[in-house]
């Protein structure tokens, strides 16, 4: 199956990355290279694209996507939690921008051996990363009931968790879970049909759920923004698209703290608590996808966009001195 993904938010997000030619600019997550390309196209000779994807599939697809520019291109196969580590490793400091484009991709979503759709029945995957040694059976199956509700509840805000979780737990008692039909039918057994019939396909809550804790998404999200804010050189940007609340409010609440570290009592006439801004929210309301956007792709509605500026001019009293 071709690896096909229609970026989200395309213009907006080229155009918030403020792309320099010869500046250097991260792909955090890959995926098709459909932002990748653009930004690859703008660079000159100096200018420098690494495109990090954690699926070998989307490494494989974007390599012959950015073939007409590989020059200017470095390809990782590793997790957006490592751009530190990998950029260093290169030899260089700092860039000029990061993106990252969060959740699952249309080939994730609509290959068949993956896993990740409740629409077909699949094998119990769910990984992004296929060398990872956890799954989404191993989530279903070994997981604690306590766990699982916690995994549900927290992750998909699923009313219905501790029902759906001990009807897993029950289920694996006489065969462990392996296919994506076998949980859909545990969870819309566990679900009354009012709700559904209410509120559409009652899986949707609970595979979202399990695909977070089989990938560890937010855990990495939220121990990543910091270190990637610290990465950018001044005046560089970090573009992160999320789709869903939980992401965005990370995003959200990271970004507010990376501007205004300072904890001292709003009364302080300055900042006496050393904590200094890193820089300033770009989006202060997130940047969403237009009406015309939606209909060509509905798969992009929930998506938002956010932005942090890495500070230019000294911090005055932990707050940016300029942009």
């Amino acid at each position: 199956m071709e690896f096909v993904h229609v970026p989200v938010l395309f213009h907006e997000t080229i155009d918030q990355l403020n792309i320099r030619p010869d500046g250097i600019y991260v792909d955090g997550t890959l995926g098709g290279a459909g932002h990748s390309h653009e930004i690859a196209v703008r660079l000159t000779e100096g200018g420098r694209l690494i495109g990090i994807d954690q699926d070998q599939d989307a490494v494989a697809a974007a390599a012959k996507r950015l073939e007409d520019v590989k020059k200017r291109v470095t390809i990782v196969h590793d997790n957006y939690e490592h751009i530190p580590e990998i950029v260093r490793g290169l030899g260089i400091d700092k860039v000029n921008g990061i993106l990252l484009d969060l959740g699952v991709s249309s080939y994730q979503l609509d290959n068949p051996g993956r896993g990740f759709s409740y629409n077909s029945d699949e094998p119990l995957d769910m990984r992004m990363d296929q060398e990872s040694p956890v799954t989404a059976a191993v989530i279903v199956n070994t997981r604690s009931e306590e766990e699982l509700t916690g995994i549900l509840r927290d992750y998909g805000e699923e009313k219905f968790a501790s029902r759906i979780a001990a009807n897993i737990v029950k289920a694996r008692e006489q065969k462990p879970l392996e296919t994506t039909g076998e949980l859909v039918r545990i969870i819309r057994a566990s679900i009354p049909m009012k709700m559904q019939e209410k509120y559409g396909n009652p899986c949707k809550r609970t595979f979202q759920a399990v695909r977070i804790a089989c990938n560890r998404e937010l855990d990495v999200l939220q121990d990543s923004i910091d270190s990637l804010i610290d990465l950018l050189a001044p005046g560089g940007r970090l573009c992160i698209i999320t789709f869903h609340s939980l992401e965005d409010r990370i995003v959200k609440n990271a970004f507010r703290r990376n501007e205004n570290p300072c904890t001292c009592p709003p009364e302080f006439p300055v900042c006496v608590c050393g904590k200094k801004s890193k820089g300033t929210v770009i989006t202060r309301k997130a940047i969403v996808p237009t009406p015309e956007e939606i209909r060509e792709n509905k798969r992009c509605a929930s998506s938002k966009l956010r932005v942090f500026e890495k500070i230019t001019g000294e911090p005055v009293n932990g707050r940016p001195g300029g942009r």
